[in-house]
């Protein structure tokens, strides 16, 4: 049985020493957990294109994505589930619009006293300490 490996996209936006974060859905997969804005790519697609979106989307704002972070693979047993995640440096463009809860449950920007690993998906835990020495 193979668990199928999803490609994911990630964006690390940092703006004034914090990082933009997002909660999942009631509902969803990892409910509650914040993490940073993303999601699937799809067949396709190219992953910083589908990053783009994806911040459109959930979030209401108009991105450049930049160079790639961090990559991390993890599997969800419990899920059934593995994730091939790209961390990309993201920037807002000038003019887009603040952020906005469209399709996520909130959104926050956060300091690095607040990137506390048990907050986050694992898949995410790897990256935090990349991003809090970027709010440094």
């Amino acid at each position: 049985m193979h668990t199928p490996t999803v490609l994911v996209t990630a964006a690390i936006v940092v703006e004034r020493g914090r990082v933009l974060l997002s909660q999942r859905k009631p509902g969803s997969h990892l409910a509650g957990k914040w993490e940073f804005p993303g999601g699937k790519v799809q067949p396709g697609e190219d992953p910083r294109e589908g990053l783009r979106r994806e911040l459109g989307e959930e979030l209401g704002i108009d991105v450049t994505v930049g160079e790639v972070v961090d990559v991390t693979f993890h599997r969800y047993d419990e899920a059934d589930k593995a994730v091939l995640l790209l961390f990309f440096e993201v920037a807002r463009v000038p003019g887009s619009q603040e952020p906005r809860a469209i399709d996520v449950a909130a959104f926050a920007w956060a300091g690095p006293d607040e990137l506390d690993p048990a907050r986050f998906p694992a898949a995410d835990v790897a990256v935090l300490h990349k991003v809090r020495a970027r709010l440094a």
